[in-house]
């Protein structure tokens, strides 16, 4: 046994910045994981990793808009990788051979449900669970159901003492472990106040219960709002070959709601009456964990666009037309759409970082603009753009303060900087000498208590009105 720490409890953060309802699965000595990708397309990140801590993007699962996927599950059966996520009052399934894809087209189960979790029995029957403890068999292949929804799981009474946003029943994730099936779903509520969410345990020896709850219960869950990590939930156990074992979740970091929800990691131990709990690190992994967390995310969001295909770290605002962008040689081009980031369909990456600086060069015709914004959702958004007469700034959706500028020029540099909420604007003729905008913006509010939507405030590049806009040398900075 490792020797411990007296460091219970801590969670260490595998992604920060927006990477919600994180289900992951182990595939001999490689993990591999896929998030929310609620709006954003293409969807369904993959990451990869060979020691659960250091991850890298593989691929995306979904290539074309399909509506707001959230609370996917992702699996390997059978020789092939199967993800699972509701949409448009339904479960979906895409499968393929590698995660890196190709992916197959969004399957329809006609499942009207969120949050899926699937489970294989040792019996090789397979079952699909969704929220409000519903449970429906799955056919042979695991694409299409051969059963009805049925009930067969009320959830942990939530006690009357806990500050939560309501019961909310979800995420339920199974695992067949000694003779038990496990279920940790979550309680409370994603987002409201800091205690709200919560992972909870619960067991029972057929698939279809009577279920036992753990006496550890929550065993994930924030106590107290003067706590780092705020609405901890939405777990999923983990182990590796050697038989150590974690939990993985969301929380939004205190203080950086904007940030959206980053992923977590914990240590469990299993007692010897069966149940499992949160434990602590040991010396070499609390040594590993301290590391990773001054290092960047496996995902850098600075482009050169010399490659031909979009980078992994872009997804436009709702629709993917591919038709709209080509990029390589130094260069994006975006054709123009809309008359405002509103409707621009605009192209995003998620900030990791509490404060950080982006800049890019424009290039525009006479007939449009294009700039550089953060974007939550159509009704809210921040950010400058160049036309061919003025400088625009954006704040809380609405054009504001202008100032005249030479469009006979064509090019333009533009930056934000995001310190800790407080936003400023600046643009430059060569790159060098920034000017900025008299006028700054604070976005603390720029989040789902505020507006709804579960979304992040996100780093975006758009073209409205006619034409076409170039962008070259996206450059993101964390700062310190």
């Amino acid at each position: 046994m490792p020797e411990h720490t007296n460091e219970n409890n801590h969670p260490v953060p595998l992604l920060r910045g927006d990477y919600p309802d994180p289900s992951i699965v182990r595939v001999g000595s490689d993990y591999y994981m896929t998030h929310s990708s609620l709006h954003y397309t293409p969807g369904l990140l993959i990451w990869h990793s060979t020691d659960l801590f250091r991850w890298r993007p593989v691929g995306k699962a979904l290539e074309a808009h399909a509506g707001n996927v959230y609370a996917p599950e992702l699996i390997f059966a059978d020789g092939r990788f199967c993800i699972y996520f509701p949409s448009n009052h339904t479960i979906y399934a895409v499968t393929a051979e590698r995660p890196e894809g190709p992916w197959s087209d969004p399957v329809p189960l006609h499942i009207d449900g969120i949050d899926p979790g699937h489970l294989r029995a040792p019996d090789g029957k397979r079952y699909l669970y969704i929220n409000n403890g519903k449970m429906a068999e799955l056919r042979q292949g695991g694409l299409a159901v051969n059963s009805e929804l049925r009930k067969v799981y009320d959830g942990w009474p939530i006690p009357d003492d806990m500050l939560v946003e309501g019961f909310c029943l979800e995420s339920p994730k199974l695992l067949y472990k000694d003779g038990y099936y496990h279920m940790v779903s979550a309680q409370g509520g994603t987002a409201g106040p800091a205690t709200s969410h919560m992972a909870v345990s619960s067991r029972s020896r057929s698939p279809c219960g009577p279920w036992e709850h753990s006496p550890y219960n929550p065993v994930v869950h924030t106590e107290s709002a003067e706590e780092r990590w705020w609405s901890k939930g939405h777990g999923t156990l983990v182990d590796t070959p050697d038989g150590r074992w974690y939990i993985v979740y969301h929380a939004y970091e205190k203080g950086f709601y904007p940030l959206g929800r980053m992923t977590l990691i914990e240590p469990v131990e299993w007692t010897e009456d069966g149940w499992f709990r949160l434990s602590a690190w040991s010396v070499e992994e609390r040594k590993l964990a301290a590391e990773l967390e001054e290092l960047p995310n496996g995902l850098a969001l600075s482009d050169d666009f010399r490659s031909n295909r979009l980078g992994l770290q872009w997804s436009f605002w709702k629709e993917h037309e591919r038709s709209r962008y080509a990029a390589g040689d130094g260069v994006l081009r975006l054709k123009a759409k809309g008359s405002s980031p509103a409707d621009a369909n605009p192209l995003l990456c998620a900030p990791p970082d509490p404060a950080y600086e982006a800049q890019v060069e424009v290039s525009f015709g006479t007939e449009g603009a294009a700039g550089l914004v953060l974007f939550y959702n159509e009704k809210t958004f921040s950010g400058i753009a160049v036309s061919a007469g003025e400088l625009i700034r954006f704040r809380r959706g609405q054009a504001g303060a202008q100032i005249p500028f030479d469009g006979a020029k064509g090019c333009i540099h533009l930056k934000l900087r995001n310190d800790r909420h407080t936003v400023t604007l600046y643009y430059s003729e060569n790159g060098e000498l920034w000017t900025r905008f008299p006028s700054a913006i604070d976005v603390s509010a720029y989040h789902h208590n505020a507006f709804g939507e579960f979304l992040s405030l996100r780093l975006g590049l758009y073209a409205s009105g006619s034409g076409e806009a170039e962008f070259r040398d996206f450059r993101y900075t964390a700062l310190g």
